[in-house]
Parts: structure tokens; sequence; C-alpha cells
């Protein structure tokens, strides 16, 4: 081998490999001269390859102490640093304890000095003293033994008789350098579930900070919305109309209607009758608002005009403007029922239910003392034919209104029997083949009636007759009231201090002397009222005021139409007009 090891490296006799030990390491012997008996030399026994801890029986004390004396005047190769006083290096083949008295320290190599014959494994036989020799002699390396041999005993870490510390470093004894102790372990194992521990507990008081910002936002939420809703609906304190004016017309005309109006057509005794179908949506509630015919309009003129007069003579789109204006809502739609149609619609419907107020005769009967088509009663049912004649019937000396409630009455019994279906309501609207006036169609009607018949159904229907004066303007009770309340609107009847209303009714027999004095009243500022034609002819002109205030109005009139003062008289006058004019043969357009 040519190593740090090899014979020639300290001028001595060359070493060579004579076998293996357990742990497959070489093990070296001096090299013998030629020809020279191996038990000859050095006074050393043969060696044998299988005595695997190489015990000789010779000197081995002596060898011993002179290996521990050249270690002390010689700390060369294999100084250990770490060894204190004359402690010996750590022969890790020497086995510990197993032989006492025994040195196991082994002097280092120097290549300077002379040394004693090497002994492997440094034990000889107890009491055997192994002659010294005299060549010099090579180190051979010190091996490390197997990781698992016992400790040394603690007789052997104190010092000899014979002077020399037998305490030995080994290997073990630096052991934590590079194995961790379980304490370490624990200890960080136990601030690990301290930090996870401190943060759940960090994370739990944030869920619940969080949660209960969460719950604080939704109640706030819900507590305003529950106060906007009643706010809305006009449900709060202070704020219906009769606990504070003001707050019940912003809440009622913040909600949401649907109207439509219904002029039903007498076909055989002539007339109109006028109601506004209101589907609150937002309260819901339906309502029937019944209209007079007196009730004042403005025609697309300027000229006044009442409710009757504008559906006969201005056709369904100008009355639904003028209704607007006066009434300050919104109508979506004209629905024009004639009496045959509203005969077909019961009859398709099944009949319908009504509390009548009154007999109604049979008009197709031809004796007098025939019963009666209708009988006064609760709950009694209408077919088709009676409720047309309970619509439209008017007693003698009884008010034009109470012929209008029980056209209300009708309308909400067939309400009460229309399906609440939208497709099926549309399809009962299809069937009567109606002609609508634009822009309403078959499937807005249907749709609009069944969300009436639903509310009519539940009971959350009903009607109400819209009051006017005496000269067809509406009153602080109906605007006040139904206006406000049910339609959501605001009343605008013509100004009282407007231009001077003036009926006129044609008494002359010339029938075009009308028109004349209609363009002679608007050239003189006046509104034209048309109050018909008489039945015969009249010899003088009467111009009749009804208040004294309009007294000094009705002499304008005459002036105006070329009348004589003297026709100027105070009684009583046509409704919505100041001033009432009957001209007679004594007219002349041409004065």
């Amino acid at each position: 081998m040519n190593d740090g090891y090899d014979a020639g490296y300290g001028g001595g006799d060359p070493y060579e490999i004579v076998g293996y030990d357990e742990y497959g390491r070489p093990v070296y012997r001096q090299a013998q001269a030629h020809g020279q008996d191996p038990s000859q030399a050095g006074g050393q026994q043969p060696y044998d390859p299988y005595d695997p801890y190489g015990q000789y029986q010779a000197g081995h004390d002596q060898q011993g102490h002179q290996n521990h004396q050249n270690h002390q005047n010689h700390p060369g190769y294999g100084y250990d640093p770490y060894a204190g006083g004359g402690q010996q290096p750590y022969d890790a083949y020497a086995p510990h304890g197993s032989q006492p008295g025994w040195d196991t320290g082994q002097q280092p190599y120097d290549p300077h000095h002379t040394q004693s014959p090497y002994d492997p494994y440094g034990q000889a036989a107890a009491g055997t003293a192994q002659p010294r020799v005299a060549e010099q002699t090579a180190h051979i390396p010190q091996q490390a033994g197997p990781p698992d041999e016992p400790e040394p005993s603690a007789e052997s870490a104190e010092p000899g008789r014979d002077g020399r510390d037998d305490r030995e470093y080994r290997t073990e004894q630096f052991a934590f350098v590079e194995e961790p102790t379980d304490d370490s372990e624990d200890v960080i194992d136990w601030m690990k579930f301290t930090e996870n521990r401190t943060e759940r507990r960090e994370e739990a008081r944030r869920r619940a900070r969080t949660r209960i910002v969460a719950l604080a936002v939704v109640l706030a939420l819900v507590a305003v919305g529950g106060v906007g809703y009643l706010w809305y609906a006009g449900k709060l304190p202070g704020t219906s109309s009769s606990d504070d004016r003001t707050g019940g017309t912003t809440a009622a005309g913040a909600q949401k209607r649907d109207v439509i109006a219904v002029h039903l057509h007498d076909t055989d005794g002539g007339g109109t009758s006028t109601a506004l179908l209101v589907d609150n949506t937002t309260a819901e509630q339906g309502t029937a608002v019944l209209l007079p015919n007196t009730l004042a309009l403005t025609a697309d003129d300027g000229t006044a005009t009442t409710l009757d007069k504008s559906v006969d003579e201005a056709g369904p789109d100008a009355t639904r403007t003028a209704l607007d204006t006066v009434l300050g809502t919104d109508i979506e739609g004209t629905w024009r029922l004639d009496t045959p149609y509203l005969q077909i619609l019961v009859d398709l419907v099944g009949n319908i239910e009504v509390d009548t107020d009154t007999d109604v005769p049979d008009p197709d009967a031809k004796d007098k003392g025939a019963a009666p088509l209708v009988h006064k009663g609760e709950a009694q049912t209408l077919s088709g034919k009676m409720a047309v004649a309970y619509a439209t019937y008017r007693g003698s000396g009884e008010e034009a209104d109470a012929q209008l409630q029980r056209f209300g009455q009708v309308m909400q019994g067939v309400l009460r029997k229309l399906s609440s279906d939208p497709q099926a309501a549309t399809t009962t609207v299809q069937t009567l083949g109606l002609i609508l006036d634009p822009p309403l169609t078959e499937k807005d009607l249907g749709s609009f009636l069944a969300g009436l018949s639903d509310l009519a159904k539940g009971g959350d229907f009903k009607t109400e007759l819209l009051p006017v004066q005496d000269d067809g303007r509406l009153s602080t009770e109906a605007a006040d009231g139904v206006v406000k309340d049910v339609l959501g609107g605001t009343a605008k009847s013509p100004d009282k201090d407007a231009a001077v209303s003036v009926s006129v009714r044609n008494a002359t027999g010339v029938e075009e002397r009308t028109a004349k004095a209609r363009v002679t009243l608007l050239n003189g500022g006046f509104t034209f009222l048309s109050g018909g034609t008489a039945s015969g002819a009249e010899a003088t002109s009467e111009v009749v005021y009804a208040e004294a205030a309009d007294k000094e109005s009705a002499v304008q009139v005459a002036k105006t139409l070329g009348l004589s003062a003297d026709a100027v008289k105070q009684g009583e006058v046509s409704a919505n007009a100041r001033v009432s004019v009957v001209l007679g043969q004594d007219y002349d357009p041409a004065s």
C-alpha cells in the first residue's frame, strides 16, 4: 500500500497486511526479514489471523508503560486536543473491563522517534512482560469500534496504581452534537400547541365580532325596511289622512294604481254611465269610483262641458284626457261597454248575485200589472237581461246617482264571478267580441279584470261615489277623500274665476242659430255650454243667473247676444253653468 502508514515513511521495516478483522478492516504487522523465523523477530509471537483480538502473552505491560511515556514526550500524530493531563487517546478496539490491569493507551505515531514494536490490539497476557523492541515501528491508524460498544466502567476512568490516567474520551460522549433530544422536541411541540391555541381563540373572537356586526346590520336593515314600507303604505302614525293631511297625501300618491274607465252605453233608453275601475297593487285594494254625469270638465278647445256630453260628443280619448286633468290621475285605457255586451258578459260568467234596492219592471212586458223582472232583496240572482235592467233603471223622482250606484253593484257582481286566471279572463273578453279603444288590448283588459276579480272574491273590493257640487265642480270632501285616497290624484276643477260658463238652449225654431250664438259668446270671452234644443218655440229670450254675484255677468251675456236688459232675471240655471240663456224668436244674430 502506498499511504501514510507505509513502513517506508518512518525509515523502519515495512508492514504488511496479514488479514481483516470482523468489520472488514485490514490488520497490519511488521514485515519479517528474508529467512528470519517469525517466532524470533522482535521477540513477538507469531500473528494468528483467526485471533481477532491479537492476545499475545509476552511483555505487554512493559510496552504499554513505554508507550504511555512516549505519548507524553511526543504529542505528535494522533494527539487529542481535548485530552487533559496525560490522558491516553481512546482505543476503540480495547475491550473495556474485560481484562483488568491492562493498559489500553497507545503512543501516537512519531516518525522521528524510535518506538516499541506495534501491538495491534495492545492486549497481552496479564503478568507477562514482553521485551522491548529497539527497532523503529510504524504507527497503525486507530479505527472506530462498533457503535453499540459498552461504556467503560468508573474504575477505568480513575488513574491506575502505576500513576497513569486510564480515563478515555469516547465518541458517544459527543453524541449530543448531532442527536436531538426528546426534551427539545417536547418544548417545540408545547410552543406550537400554545401558539395554535392562542390563534384559535383570536380567530373565535374575530368570528364572534363579525357575527355581531352582521347581525346588527341585518336588524338595522330590517327596521329601516319595515318603517319604509309602513311609510309607503301610509300606515305609520301621523301619515294617514285622518292624522296628517300632508303625510297622507304623500303616502297615497306613492302607491301604485292601475285605472281603467268604463262607459256603459244604454242602447235602448239612451244615456251613459261612467265608472273608474282602480286596482291599488300596493294596498291590494280594488275600487269602482262612480262618476256623476254632471261632473264639470274642460274640453280640448277650452270650453266647459260635462262628463255625459264629453262621452257622447268628444269621444273616449278626449274624455279620458279631460278626466285626467280634473282628477289628477292617469287613466290607462277606456272600455266601452254597451248594454248588449253587458248582458252577454253576465251570462258568460254564470249569472251574478246582487243585493237589490228596488223592484225593476220588465221593459218588454206589455201589461203594466206584470210581475217585476228584478225583485228587491238580498243576494238576488240576476241573469244577463236582469242585470242590464237593474244597472240602467232610474225610478220616478230618483236622483241620477241612484241609477249610477246600481251600475256599480252590477260591475262588482261580475268581478266576483269572473275567473281570477288572467288567461281565462282574457278568453272571456275575447268571447265578447268587443272593439276596444286603443291603447287597451284584450289581453290587457283580461289581466286587469282577473286582478280585480281576485280582490273582489277576497272582500277587498268596494264602490265609491265621487261627490260633485251643483255646478259640477268637485267638493272639498271629494278632493280629500276619493280623489286623494282612492285615485291618488289632486282635484283640479275648472276655476270659478275663469271665463263665465253660459248654457244656451235654442227655442227659436231655427237650428242654425245655436251655432251663431256659440261663436258670439266665445268671441266675447265666455265659455259656451250647449243646453240642447227646446221642443217648441218661444217668443222672448231669457238670461237667468242663480247667484247675485253673477248678475253682472248675466247682463254682459245679454249685451253680447244683442238681447234687452229686461231679459235678465234671477232663477235656476242648468248644471255646470253660471248663466243660462233661452234663445227666443226675438233673437236676431245679425243685430
